[in-house]
């Protein structure tokens, strides 16, 4: 099942598969951010925007929903998430469909939605030499008011949507959301240390929140260059986060 070109690898104490790309498009700490942030019901349908090979879906899959839809662009993505889905055994609980997120039209809304958007501007930055890792990671096909416009005409009137963005884009981000009247529910900043600045921000937003939460900020690594304990148990896999 892994190609030449693919690495196995394992996370929350080896009850998650993930194959990947050695070359290509590989996930980085923003998918367990992510996914420990997200918080789920078990009558959830929630929907992925922009899925990659579908790890923020696996990774949630230690918690309770209904059914994940995720939706991915690039077909060799696509058909990685599937593989993924399939060596994990959630073929019954998360569904990937190949498409353009902007060209996405379902016949429902969804109670959960989530997105790790691609970061840089189209124009800015070096694209890669892998078009499946520009693809992922640049505004080439889509970017935050893309997403945020899907977002807002696919999330039901008491649903709730997460996101994680660069922190330096955070007014983009929250621009985004005004512009399809979402209002933000939650904050936190995520710090590689103490005494950095925040590189990251996750985000939930729903649509009639009043005042926004800011919850206690994120610190990937202490003093002595290891991950925090908090950052041990997320990437361990905690449920109730």
């Amino acid at each position: 099942m892994k190609g030449e070109d693919e690495t196995l690898d394992s996370f929350y104490r080896g009850s998650i598969l993930v194959l990947q790309k050695k070359e290509g498009y590989r996930f980085s700490v923003d998918a367990p951010l992510l996914a420990d942030f997200i918080q789920t019901k078990r009558s959830d349908e929630i929907l992925e925007l922009g899925a990659g090979n579908g790890i923020i879906s696996l990774l949630l899959s230690i918690k309770p929903f209904k059914h994940i839809t995720a939706v991915e662009i690039q077909e060799s993505l696509a058909d990685m998430a599937r593989r993924n889905v399939k060596l994990n055994n959630l073929k019954r609980k998360i569904s990937v469909i190949r498409e353009d997120l902007r060209q996405y039209h379902p016949e429902k809304k969804f109670d959960v939605i989530f997105s790790n958007p691609p970061y840089i501007k189209k124009g800015e930055g070096h694209l890669s030499s892998s078009l499946e890792k520009s693809i992922a990671k640049h505004e080439l096909k889509c970017d935050i008011f893309n997403i945020l416009e899907k977002t807002a005409k696919l999330l039901k009137s008491e649903g709730r949507a997460y996101f994680v963005y660069l922190a330096k884009r955070k007014d983009d981000l929250f621009q985004a959301m005004e512009r399809n009247s979402l209002k933000v529910k939650s904050i936190r900043l995520v710090h590689p240390r103490q005494d950095s600045p925040p590189n990251l921000i996750l985000a939930e937003c729903d649509f009639s929140s009043q005042k926004e939460d800011i919850l206690p900020p994120f610190i990937l690594y202490d003093d002595g260059g290891n991950y925090t304990p908090e950052a041990e148990e997320i990437f361990r896999g905690r449920i109730n986060a």
